[in-house]
């Protein structure tokens, strides 16, 4: 079945003026992500990013609804407060990316004409400042999760290697947020090499790919692995322990968007995206559910002393980061960091 852009944002409508008629608790729904893109899909599929924001705290944070085969909402819940105080929000690399142009589904008391408007007012979303605080916060998340990594030794698990791509996940993002909002996760791969030629730093792309193991992989391989990650992914799902994004509805968001990019001019690309999913399903699952990935995890070098090799290499990627920050900083008449 053919679905267009248009349909898709017609459901998040429909979808956000149901949840407020029967749940006063939301004062304000909006669209966000890749639906605000005019080419959204990868592989004919995408999901549909929703945010509803709550007058009161809610012990929800996020939802996945199946629609299709193919299609589904992501609804993520916020509280009022956490936009709060919204000026903060200028330096805030996720919400102050996502409140700044979504569409605007749906309001009551004002409080996204009032948000919105001291998130943009007296200063340019896009002066050096605000850009530079923002990206120092994605730079310190991810050193954080570094330095916590580096005791690991040759022993390591599922949650050690979730931790040390949630790190990597935060200092690519560093160059995105220099030009513009964070990578979405399906797309990493593919629009980071762009991202790291505008910073003249065209070497931090084959730098993200080395520090995930993929620079020799062929296709084939990353074929033959699609299988087992199915099957690891339904499995963690049915545990009730896994991640949000571990959803069965959300199989054919990845798993169409892979095979595209199989046949695509770098099937290298689905690495994130596929090992990134495969890691959250392992950390759900117990240790004789795992022997698959972690056979995929040696063959990237995650295990004993190669992953060690791999938390060293990450720390100079985030050396040069730092570097890249400190030159932006100075160009535009700021002050380097003082962080660690």
């Amino acid at each position: 079945m053919r679905v267009k852009r248009e349909s898709l944002i017609r459901i998040a409508k429909e979808t956000a003026q149901e949840r407020a008629y029967n749940d006063k608790n939301i004062i304000a729904a909006y669209l966000t992500g890749s639906l605000l893109k005019d080419e959204p899909f990868l592989g004919g599929v995408t999901d549909i990013d929703l945010v509803l924001v709550t007058d009161k705290e809610t012990s929800k944070k996020r939802q996945i609804v199946k629609l299709t085969h193919d299609f589904h909402l992501d609804i993520s819940f916020h509280a009022k407060n956490e936009y709060q105080p919204a000026r903060e929000l200028r330096v805030n690399p996720w919400l102050g990316y996502e409140l700044y142009d979504p569409l605007l589904l749906h309001e009551t008391q004002h409080f996204f004409e009032f948000t919105q408007a001291s998130l943009r007012g007296g200063f340019e979303f896009q002066e050096p400042g605000l850009v530079m605080e923002r990206c120092r916060k994605l730079y310190d998340t991810s050193r954080k999760i570094w330095i916590a990594l580096m005791d690991i030794g040759d022993q390591s698990g599922p949650k050690d290697v979730a931790n040390y791509l949630h790190s990597l996940y935060h200092a690519v993002n560093v160059i995105a947020e220099l030009q513009g909002p964070p990578l979405t996760e399906r797309r990493m791969l593919l629009d980071f090499p762009a991202l790291a030629e505008n910073v003249e730093r065209p070497g931090l792309s084959y730098g993200f790919l080395g520090l995930l193991g993929g620079t020799g992989l062929e296709a084939d391989t990353l074929e033959g692995w699609l299988p087992e990650w199915k099957s690891m992914f339904q499995a963690a799902f049915e545990t009730g322990r896994a991640a949000t994004r571990i959803n069965t509805a959300r199989l054919n968001y990845y798993q169409k968007c892979f095979e595209s990019m199989l046949i695509g001019a770098d099937p290298k690309v689905m690495l994130w995206p596929l090992f990134n999913t495969w890691t959250l399903a392992a950390v759900a699952l117990a240790k004789n559910e795992t022997a698959a990935w972690e056979g995929v995890r040696k063959k990237l070098g995650f295990s004993g002393k190669g992953f060690v090799e791999r938390i060293e290499g990450l720390d100079r990627f985030l050396d040069e980061i730092d570097i890249l920050l400190d030159e932006v900083a100075e160009a535009n008449g700021l002050e380097p960091s003082t962080s660690m």
